[in-house]
């Protein structure tokens, strides 16, 4: 059913993902603009991809495996996402690109920890499911 509560939890990593992810700063650079991930073709397509799997769970509600498994490949590509801001962040020398770090950066790991929450959801009407299996 498309009213549980894993799909609150997908559907918010899909606005952190796709929304927000445009309009947040990853970080200010020197002469005060403030970078968004629109301005950068990778970032851009990978919190694009990330919404495009969180959107995908979601559709797939009857299918409890396949959500899980999708949420898990979007857990690691938010991985690769933070990697690639904390390799940024700190291969950059002092004050001569960025003079601040944004909570952009953050993104990807609020959106790996809705999507664990939506997992554990997942894990628990599969767990309901069989027991009530066992039952009959």
């Amino acid at each position: 059913m498309i009213q549980r509560i894993q799909t609150v939890y997908m559907f918010l990593a899909f606005a952190v993902a796709g929304g927000l992810s445009l309009v947040i700063p990853l970080w200010t650079l020197a002469d005060g603009t403030s970078y968004i991930a629109g301005m950068n073709t990778w970032y851009t397509l990978l919190f694009a991809s990330s919404a495009a799997l969180s959107m995908y769970a979601i559709l797939q509600y009857k299918k409890r495996q396949t959500q899980f498994v999708v949420n898990r490949l979007n857990m690691i590509l938010n991985f690769i996402l933070l990697g690639l801001f904390v390799f940024r962040s700190l291969n950059l020398s002092g004050e001569t690109q960025v003079s601040e770090k944004g909570i952009g950066m953050l993104l990807p790991l609020v959106s790996i920890f809705l999507l664990a929450f939506a997992n554990r959801a997942i894990k628990k009407d599969e767990d309901l499911v069989k027991s009530a299996d066992r039952i009959r």
